[in-house]
């Protein structure tokens, strides 16, 4: 089954390995290079899922995830918060700032792929 999904990244070798990998699961992909972007594509496009990364130019990913959350209409879309700095305090803060998962690259597909099935009751 098809999820639509977001995938927040400015990295383009990034974007484009992960949106391969999630294209060849055979999941529909939207793609946004910044926080603010994010946020527009996630009200315009009503993803299934959000994969954001949290260190992006405009706005952060953790404002964008703020902002998604805050609004009703798109609040109930999930958001798995991903990050390469992991520091101390990230995971609690990707939380606090609404995220509904969070995970560290380089990604791990499986993992990542289990974390989107739990979060939308789809197959990954």
């Amino acid at each position: 089954m098809s999820l639509r999904i977001l995938l927040v990244e400015d990295n383009d070798e990034n974007r484009e390995m992960l949106g391969r990998r999630l294209k060849r699961r055979g999941h529909e992909l939207h793609f946004a290079v910044n926080g603010a972007e994010a946020v527009a594509l996630t009200k315009a496009e009503t993803p299934g899922i959000v994969l954001m990364d949290l260190s992006l130019p405009v706005m952060d990913g953790w404002e964008a995830t703020r902002q998604v959350k805050a609004d009703p209409a798109t609040r109930a879309i999930p958001i798995i918060a991903l990050t390469a700095h992991a520091m101390d305090g990230d995971r609690e803060r990707a939380f606090a700032a609404g995220a509904d998962d969070y995970d560290t690259k380089p990604v791990d597909l499986e993992r990542l792929l289990s974390k989107i099935a739990a979060l939308t009751g789809s197959p990954a």
